[in-house]
């Protein structure tokens, strides 16, 4: 598995887009579907991610920088036949990576009622449930969830594993 940073525009990235967000469409109602169209998804606070599995993209993600410490996982999907080998993983790492690099303490997203195995795979991660964030509404078909990434970080160093950091050293 292969996670790097992409162009969302891309042939191949605006396909595994339009996966997820036909999973959206077919799931919620439209005044409930906060998805970022591709001209938000290439705005300079956004950092988008691809997984691939050789050739095959297999998912993608995107981390949207809030400012005061805190950013937002967006885009997050993984094609249906690569749902349990690791991608998901690769995607939240590359992307929880990307917010510590910015500064970032706090991800948080919002992701939809019904969607059992992403809340189950988000709260494995760390992440726990709160209320809306932002500007989204309270909307019935939203949870919304967050993690601390400081101290994710600090568990990880105490583990004996990297932890990117911020710190330049000349």
């Amino acid at each position: 598995m292969n996670i790097c940073q992409a162009d969302p525009t891309t042939p191949e990235a605006v396909a595994v887009l339009q996966q997820s967000w036909n999973l959206l469409d077919a799931m919620f109602p439209p005044e409930e579907r906060f998805r970022l169209d591709l001209g938000s998804l290439t705005a300079p606070h956004v950092t988008f991610f691809l997984a691939r599995d050789g050739e095959q993209v297999t998912g993608c993600a995107a981390f949207a920088h809030q400012g005061d410490g805190w950013g937002e996982l967006k885009s997050m999907f993984v094609t249906e036949g690569a749902r349990g080998s690791g991608a998901a993983t690769g995607l939240l790492n590359a992307v929880q990576d990307c917010a510590m690099a910015k500064g970032c303490n706090l991800l948080r997203l919002e992701t939809g009622v019904g969607l059992d195995a992403a809340h189950r795979f988000y709260a494995r991660e760390g992440f726990i449930r709160i209320g809306p964030f932002g500007t989204y509404p309270d909307a019935p078909s939203s949870v919304f969830m967050e993690k601390n990434l400081a101290r994710d970080s600090d568990d990880a160093a105490a583990a004996g594993r990297y932890v990117m950091t911020n710190d330049v050293k000349g």
